[in-house]
Formats: C-alpha cells, sequence, structure tokens
C-alpha cells in the first residue's frame, strides 16, 4: 500500500482548510472568507481502499497557514514561519491557487518555497465551480503547468471533482504502512476542535471589526447532568484579544454581539456532536497569546 504526507499550500483565502474538510469528509479545520484563519499544523487522514487501476493506501494531509504578506506582524511571522517549517521531510505537495485573483506578492513567495523542489508536486485550480469570467486568471496559473506532476481543477466547496485528485496523490506516493490508526481522522483533540469552531465564528460575525489577533482557548469540555437529569455536553471557553477595545467590540452592546457569536457556535456543535451543548464564552484581554502559537 502507499501511505505519505501531503502538505498544502496556497496564500492566504484560496480554499486550503475546505480542500482538507473535503477530502477527508469531515470538518476539521476552521474556514472563513477571512483570510488567514488558519495558525496550527492540522493533519487530515484519508485511507482510500485500492482498486484494479490504482493503488490504495493512506495519505495524511497537513493544512498549512496562508502566506500572508500586506501586513508585518509577529503573528504573520510565526505563521509564515510554520510554512516553511511543514515544507521538510514531505512525500508530496499540494499547491492551491485562485483563478478568480492575479498572481502577485503573496503568490510568487509561494511559489519560490516550493518551486526548485525534488518533492512531486501537483498543482489544484480551486473554485471550479465558477464561471470563466470569473476565473479569468486560470491561463496564467496554467502557464506554471510544466513545473508540477499534475494540473488538476476542482471545486473544494462543491466538492466536485475530488476523486481524481485522491488518486493522484496514491499515484505519487511511497509505498509504506499507515502512519495513523484506521479510525483517526486528525492529530487535533477535541479541545482544539472546539476552539476552532468558535473562532471561525467570531470572524463570520465579526467580519473585518477586529484584527487577526483573536484566539480562543477552551478550558473544559465534558458531559454533565443537570439538576433535572438531562444530559448536557458544557463547554467553557475564553476568547482572547490583545486590546480593551476590540473586548468592548466583541461583547457587543448589552452583550449581543457575544451572544450571537455563542448560538452561532452552539448550534453547529451541537450538530457535529448529536449532542446538547451550554457554551459558556468569556473574553479576556492577553497581550502575549502571540508568543504560546
Amino acid at each position: 500500500m502507499k501511505s505519505g504526507i501531503v502538505v498544502l499550500v496556497g496564500r492566504s483565502n484560496v480554499g486550503k482548510s475546505t480542500l482538507l474538510n473535503t477530502l477527508v469528509g469531515t470538518k476539521i479545520a476552521a474556514t472563513s472568507f477571512r483570510a488567514q484563519l488558519t495558525r496550527n499544523i492540522i493533519h487530515g487522514v484519508l485511507n482510500m481502499p485500492g482498486n484494479e487501476e490504482h493503488v490504495g493506501g493512506q495519505a495524511v494531509f497537513v493544512d498549512t497557514p496562508g502566506v500572508f504578506k500586506d501586513k508585518k506582524s509577529a503573528l504573520t511571522s510565526k505563521l509564515t514561519g510554520k510554512v516553511t517549517q511543514a515544507l521538510h521531510g514531505i512525500d508530496l505537495i499540494i499547491y492551491v491557487v485562485d483563478p478568480t485573483r492575479e498572481i502577485g506578492v503573496e503568490e510568487r513567495a509561494v511559489y519560490g518555497m516550493i518551486r526548485h523542489t525534488n518533492t512531486p508536486k501537483i498543482l489544484v485550480i480551486n473554485k471550479s465551480e465558477l464561471s470563466p469570467e470569473e476565473r479569468m486568471y486560470q491561463d496564467t496559473y496554467l502557464e506554471w503547468a510544466d513545473d508540477f506532476d499534475a494540473v488538476l481543477p476542482l471545486s473544494a466547496l462543491r466538492a466536485s471533482h475530488i476523486t481524481p485528485l485522491k488518486e493522484k496523490v496514491m499515484d505519487l506516493l511511497p509505498e509504506g504502512p499507515p502512519l495513523y490508526g484506521e479510525e483517526q481522522l486528525t492529530n487535533i483533540d477535541n479541545l482544539f476542535w472546539i476552539g476552532e469552531i468558535i473562532r471561525e465564528k467570531i470572524f463570520s460575525v465579526m467580519d473585518k471589526e477586529v484584527p487577526y489577533s483573536i484566539a480562543v482557548e477552551v478550558d473544559s469540555a465534558e458531559d454533565k447532568v443537570t439538576a433535572n437529569k438531562k444530559e448536557i455536553f458544557s463547554i467553557s471557553a475564553r476568547i482572547l484579544t490583545d486590546e480593551d477595545r476590540y473586548k468592548r467590540i466583541i461583547i457587543g452592546s448589552k452583550g449581543a454581539r457575544i451572544k450571537e457569536i455563542g448560538q452561532m457556535a452552539r448550534k453547529e456543535l451541537e450538530q457535529a456532536l448529536n449532542k446538547k451543548i451550554f457554551l459558556e464564552l468569556e473574553v479576556e484581554v492577553d497581550r502575549h497569546w502571540v508568543e504560546r502559537l
């Protein structure tokens, strides 16, 4: 069988996390229209049976932060460093691009990271569900085709044309035993995953009113029995920001914003876990949370 580590790279907001979730078949990474949502190296495991044409195996997909050159900050520097680290000791690179966006400084930075490596590479042109007029820069990306072992258009959002990518990944991976047990889909634990869902909802509600410098730490998540003997999954979490003014914005007038964030997060968590959720959210100012990344 085949097995190996496959790194997803690309600039911010091209759909890497959405593609990871689609490949694995469940939501592991947080997704948002807000750029640079991914901050940690997240693994998603695909176990694929073989057939007459393709050998089966296990691919461990690694989602990386997007390369983001527009703003220089401690957070941006740390995230770019994580991308560079993720490119060492891997078996395959999937370079995800967005054909609706012109090639710029960020794109050339990512392309420069991988262009001359001897690691097998697949160029994935995302957003194939859009019209040719919207994908106006696709031909520009296709000019790079000779640097890749395969070029595949697909839609991560609509989960279309995903099978050819899975098959090509298995073709290019080396032979080897599985890296994860058959039942394990990711390297992240439940507390981290719950925090990702909450953070996703913060950016969904706040859009550009708050900066990237927000984190979520989940202190506890456990099954409990209420006084009237109803089972509930109780979650306690803190939203961390680095300035008092952002704390006020997140909480909102009479607590309206934090309530909306909590309602959205609770709804998705209840659907995912199939449990009744009690979610307690607080907002704290912590000027040093980036140092702990």
